[in-house]
């Protein structure tokens, strides 16, 4: 981070949190915010060089007088040298390391870029964590229960690269991660990844971590991953999966201003990865090593496809 960031941050005990990469999104104004969040909340939205650039050619940014750039209660905060040459994976680390990055922050509430927060963060700390002594809450996915339902889903619509996410499934069943069944604590193994609402305790953080851990080894698509290591955890971490109806009433959702560009995405083969260069050079790296066990003969759970949507 610039200098100036760094030392803003460090008086950010409640955060809203979002991120643009690579010239996705463009900020979105919060509404209904009072004046006591106001005060008490920073609003941060991370930025690439590549999105900074792209919103101050669409948008109106300030600049006050230590430097900092604004986009209305947005304070931009530009990160340099980015470890992965992937945006999605880029953008996992605001989202999942949120304590990392803002290491002073007590609470956060994390929102994609592409989502408009149309309620008072006080009242959703309110709601989802204080009122039932909660330290992390997060919405259930609106069509799947199970991760083999999102890990097909994501290959129907081409979101990631289909034999990549086909071994990830692979590798998490062989370690014993069963599909969602009623009999299960929580209401679904699949969240719905656009918002996160944390309090920054030992076990919170540790589950972040373990859970970027993931992202960083296989696919960037989170959802997969945040089941099994809940499931490897073995209820160590105590949270609040709420309904999906509740998610759709904190929030706008925007289209991105593109569709994502990355090539990988596409591939159908192993082969056609590497015969091609789409590879990523630094994150997936786990997908690439030797594993040690033979899952040629694991078959991954069968998928009933319960909606055109998901």
């Amino acid at each position: 981070m610039d200098t100036i960031d760094l030392k803003y941050i460090q008086k950010c005990r409640f955060v809203v949190a979002s991120g643009i990469f690579d010239g996705y999104d463009i900020p979105h104004q919060p509404s209904n915010i009072s004046h006591r969040s106001q005060k008490l909340f920073c609003f941060l939205m991370v930025v690439d060089e590549v999105s900074l650039d792209f919103v101050q050619k669409n948008a109106s940014v300030k600049i006050d007088s230590a430097g900092g750039k604004w986009v209305g209660i947005w304070r931009l905060i530009r990160v340099h040298r980015l470890p992965f040459d992937e945006p999605r994976r880029n953008g996992k680390i605001p989202k999942i390391l949120t304590h990392r990055l803002f290491p002073e922050a007590w609470y956060s509430i994390w929102i994609d870029g592409k989502m408009e927060l149309i309620v008072d963060p006080l009242l959703i700390l309110e709601r989802y964590l204080w009122r039932g002594k909660n330290t992390f809450a997060v919405a259930a996915h609106k069509h799947h229960r199970s991760i083999y339902e999102e890990g097909d889903a994501i290959k129907r619509r081409k979101r990631y690269a289909r034999p990549l996410v086909d071994l990830q499934m692979k590798l998490y069943y062989y370690e014993g991660m069963e599909p969602w069944s009623p009999k299960k604590k929580m209401p679904s193994d699949v969240p719905e990844g656009a918002v996160l609402i944390r309090e920054h305790t030992t076990m919170t953080d540790l589950f972040s971590c373990l859970w970027f851990n993931e992202v960083n080894l296989f696919t960037p698509r989170d959802q997969i991953s945040f089941g099994y290591v809940v499931h490897r955890l073995g209820g160590a971490l105590k949270f609040f999966m709420f309904p999906n109806c509740e998610y759709n009433s904190l929030f706008i959702l925007h289209g991105h201003t593109r569709e994502h560009s990355s090539k990988v995405e596409w591939a159908k083969t192993t082969d056609e990865i590497v015969k091609k260069g789409l590879k990523e050079s630094r994150g997936g790296l786990g997908l690439w090593t030797p594993y040690p066990a033979d899952l040629s003969s694991v078959e991954v759970p069968a998928v009933k496809r319960t909606s055109p949507a998901g």
